[in-house]
């Protein structure tokens, strides 16, 4: 399809290169020509670049077309929006004919701007995927058994199983799309060649309620002789790691299964489907002898089934399929980014620590997998087992890992040189033991697959201050790491569950390094399905741990991500999707938890504060620790005022009211309860119980200064100018400083290289971001060294506050550029990569001035803060900055100049004499 349209559109492609103003980047639902989409009104996006300083789109079209040639001649058979008066160029829902399950959509968009009309964008397109459930043809095929080899306790090891099916086409092939869904994983071959670059597919759900099904373009792949279609279905989060143990907790689903659904079209443009029956072939008795996430995967190359992928294979020893009962949920098509190979890394080094065994260290934290190349005997066995740390004796630590045996197996053939890596499993490590080697292995016979899901990185970050620039590698190896299908909290341990609080704070600052609104989206529908009847939202999302505590620091993680993608990326169907759900949990909360104006209920307290004992995992002191009621009415407040917001976008005035009537009482009665309006102390006075309802606006106007007085005092004082907050507190820590005018306060928490701190964590030689303070001393039942929760809000700050670019209208159709130029460092280099372009900022201290370098992308503006009341000290090249291009004075702003700068590229000096 892609090769296609370049050649249907190559000569239009040259003639939109050619003009002055260009429409490129663009996407459906966020994608790039993305196929099968369920959307029945799926959202538009471009981007628009042209020289003219201050370029504004003021109206566009857009065309829809069902084939390249119609769209070509103008035809749009499916949607002409004809000239639309408007500044919007993202998000722009579809509104054309009523499309059907499997309809090919192209289009095209043309702009006119402050600086006229553009040629028509080089085409894209996307496709309708299988929009009702009697769309799909075929059943659910598996085997619900398991076999010798096999076994099903609590560490269980169950095999891969080998689908395949032939096939004929009965006539000259235009096109062909496969609709898969495989569970627990799959992975998908036509004629022997594997389909797709994405890894461990489809995403993982709550297989009950929705299943992700993934579509493909199988055209290419097709041949007009006999074809055979092959499958292999992993483990997964299906046929879950942890199997007849703890099931009140851990929620396990059945024996892997699979559906496929392939609709082939003739040129004649008749169509046939080839669906799973039971006439396909399976088997139980290959290579991959078992795949558990927790504990990895086992291969024997001695079992491989040669040519069974292939058109001509004798599958007469193999099983017939069985149709199997249906998982429960609904098919709906991945709208998020697949996992994939993302980079791989070279190991640094290799040691033998005892006869046969080594320890190859990759040089980074990472996650993913391991794959080797060996030459030895049949039979011969290599395995590898993974891990974060050593001891100090040069062996594996794993006592962090619990259970988890995290050993790969690979038994060899004995045909000349072999390659592998596992399917089915990742591991989180840097070290990697091996034993069983049949030779003295070397670095060139590795190499570390790294995986992730596929987002775009959307960010650099660049200063003079080497700790900072240390951190934000470790922040971004430690999310990287972490996202699979779901936010998870760790890669290495028996857990990697979705948590709802890590990332409370933590996917706000997530958004600035990676494009991760699918991501989120298809998270919030995840805690969406996980919701209860009565309204209940777990801590865990999909509820693979059945954690329904009932706080309100974990599930309203649900609002607080709603909010970010509204805010980051201009999102407001999230909002108007999920606010019912929202609202509901919000009224179970009040009417299960409220007493006397506040919500009484918490379960986790302000986790993992340093504790008084580095050998501890939580703190036993209860100076330290802070009051649950305080935390979650404080929390409940601010989400009371995302409702407001919320109910605004949605145009429900009444719930408006409401919630902020209900606001205001919390807000009475927390003070009432909490505030020591002497002393200006909340509770027992921890940087936490004062920090929130500081940050929340919920202190008293005549008490907020105290109130912040008590935050400093307590840090530079009692914590000797180090944190001493957990996860609540840290999510707000950075900002609250920050706002109340001690940003030099958290340039120091945030360049600490002594205990507790994030730098403390890279002084000890982290490439990640650990679970806890004291995660090289505290117990290892709790001591993960890869985890992002408690980075809290330091991401943010590092953009908004060191590089200075924060949202100001949703999506950063206009956004704030205010770095804090008080701080120690020489220079920053930052940028970030919006729905709209680039933003570019990029500053350097010179003796008696500053250099400001930025770029602001087309249609957007920037409003920026300049350190000086007077604009004559402003100049853009040799020009003072009232007489540049693009730019606008606004108003003075404590001791700040703010002008309005619209799209361009600008190189700003400021005279700092006074």
């Amino acid at each position: 399809m892609a090769l296609l349209l370049c050649l249907l559109f190559a000569r239009q492609q040259v003639l939109a290169q050619t003009a002055e103003i260009q429409v490129n980047d663009l996407r459906c639902e966020s994608l790039v020509n993305p196929l099968g989409m369920d959307v029945f009104a799926p959202r538009l996006s471009w981007q628009l670049r042209g020289s003219k300083r201050g370029l504004m789109q003021t109206a566009y079209q857009i065309q829809v077309a069902s084939t390249p040639d119609l769209l070509m001649a103008g035809k749009a058979d499916f949607w002409d929006s004809e000239k639309v008066m408007s500044e919007s160029s993202i998000q722009i829902p579809y509104k054309g004919k009523m499309l059907r399950s499997t309809d090919q959509c192209y289009w095209r968009v043309r702009i006119w701007t402050n600086d006229g009309v553009s040629a028509w964008s080089t085409p894209s397109y996307w496709t309708v995927g299988l929009l009702t459930y009697a769309d799909w043809k075929g059943r659910w095929i598996g085997l619900d058994r398991s076999f010798s080899w096999d076994r099903e306790d609590q560490f269980s090891r169950l095999s891969a199983r080998y689908f395949r099916k032939e096939f004929r086409p009965q006539k000259k092939i235009k096109q062909a799309m496969v609709y898969i869904m495989g569970l627990g994983l799959y992975e998908l071959y036509i004629n022997g060649e594997k389909i797709g670059k994405q890894v461990l597919a489809p995403a993982p759900t709550d297989y009950t309620k929705e299943i992700k099904y993934n579509t493909f373009d199988v055209s290419a792949q097709l041949q007009q002789d006999n074809n055979a279609i092959g499958v292999i279905l992993g483990n997964g989060r299906f046929y879950t790691m942890r199997q007849a143990y703890k099931p009140y907790k851990i929620k396990t689903f059945g024996y892997p299964k699979l559906r496929m659904h392939m609709e082939i079209r003739y040129e004649d443009d008749t169509k046939e489907t080839i669906s799973t029956d039971d006439s396909w072939k399976v088997s139980a008795d290959g290579p991959i002898r078992a795949n558990n996430e927790y504990d990895g995967e086992e291969y024997d190359a001695r079992e491989e089934l040669e040519g069974w992928n292939k058109a001509g294979y004798d599958d007469a020893n193999w099983l017939k399929a069985d149709f199997v009962q249906e998982p429960g949920g609904m098919p709906r098509a991945q709208t998020n980014e697949f996992m994939q190979v993302m980079d791989t890394l070279k190991p640094k080094s290799i040691h033998q620590v005892s006869a046969g065994r080594y320890v190859l260290d990759m040089g980074q934290n990472m996650t993913g997998w391991l794959k080797l190349r060996v030459k030895g005997d049949s039979g011969t066995r290599v395995k590898m087992r993974f891990a974060e740390s050593l001891q100090q004796d040069g062996n594996l630590f794993v006592a962090n890992l619990r259970d988890a045996r995290v050993t790969d197996v690979y038994t060899l053939k004995g045909v000349g040189v072999e390659t592998w890596e596992p399917r089915f499993v990742y591991h989180g490590f840097r070290y990697v033991e091996i034993t069983g080697y049949p030779h003295e292995p070397t670095l060139e016979d590795f190499q570390g697959m790294v995986v992730y899901d596929g987002l775009a990185s959307t960010a650099s970050f660049a200063c003079d201050q080497p700790v900072l620039n240390q951190l934000y590698h470790n922040a971004w190896w430690g999310i990287a790491g972490n996202y699979k299908g779901m936010p998870i909290d760790c890669p290495q341990r028996n857990e990697r569950q979705p948590w709802l609080g890590d990332r409370t704070t933590g996917a706000y600052g997530e958004s600035f390094l990676f494009d991760n609104a699918k991501l989120y989206a298809k998270w919030l529908d995840d805690i969406a399905s996980a919701q209860m009847p009565d309204g209940s939202i777990p801590d865990v999302a999909p509820a693979f741990w059945r954690y329904y505590s009932d706080n309100v620091t974990w599930p309203g993680t649900y609002l607080s991500v709603a909010d970010m993608l509204y805010q980051q990326y201009g999102d407001t169907y999230v909002i108007k999707k999920h606010y019912p759900s929202m609202k509901k949990w919000m009224d179970y909360m009040s009417r299960n938890y409220e007493n006397k104006g506040l919500i009484t209920r918490d379960k986790y307290g302000d986790w993992c504060v340093p504790p008084e004992a580095k050998e501890l995992i939580h703190s036993r002191d209860p100076q330290r620790q802070t009051d649950g009621v305080l935390l979650a009415s404080a929390t409940y407040y601010h989400l009371l005022q995302l409702m407001q917001r919320f109910a605004d976008i949605t145009g429900n005035e009444n719930d408006r009211l409401f919630f902020e009537i209900k606001a205001k009482r919390l807000k009475e009665a927390f003070n009432q309860q909490f505030l020591d309006k002497s002393t200006g102390q909340y509770s027992n006075n921890t940087v936490t119980a004062n920090l929130l309802p500081l940050y929340f606006e919920m202190v008293p106007e005549e008490n907020r200064k105290l109130v912040f007085e008590n935050i400093v005092t307590k840090i530079t004082g009692e914590h000797k100018g180090h944190i001493s907050t957990g996860v609540i507190g840290t999510q707000y820590l950075m900002r609250g400083l920050s706002n109340n005018g001690r940003p030099d306060l958290a340039f120091q928490l945030a360049t600490n290289t002594t205990y507790p701190s994030w730098g403390y964590m890279v002084e000890k030689g982290a490439t990640t971001i650990w679970e806890l303070w004291n995660g090289d001393t505290a117990n290892p039942a709790m001591n993960s060294q890869n985890h992002v929760m408690l980075l809290g809000d330091l991401l943010i700050w590092y953009y908004e506050n060191l590089v200075g670019i924060k949202v100001h209208k949703p999506g950063f159709k206009q956004f704030i550029m205010k770095p804090d130029f008080s701080n120690p460092l020489k220079w920053v280099v930052g940028s970030y990569r919006s729905g709209y372009g680039l933003i570019k900022s990029s500053w350097k201290k010179e003796k008696n001035s500053l250099q400001w370098d930025m770029e602001v992308p087309a249609n957007t503006t920037a409003l920026v803060y300049f350190p000086t009341i007077d604009s004559r000290k402003i100049k853009e090249g040799k020009r003072t900055i009232e007489n540049s291009k693009g730019i606008r004075y606004v108003k003075e702003d404590k001791g700040y100049s703010v002008f309005e700068v619209g799209a361009g590229t600008y190189q700003f000096r400021v005279d700092l004499i006074k």
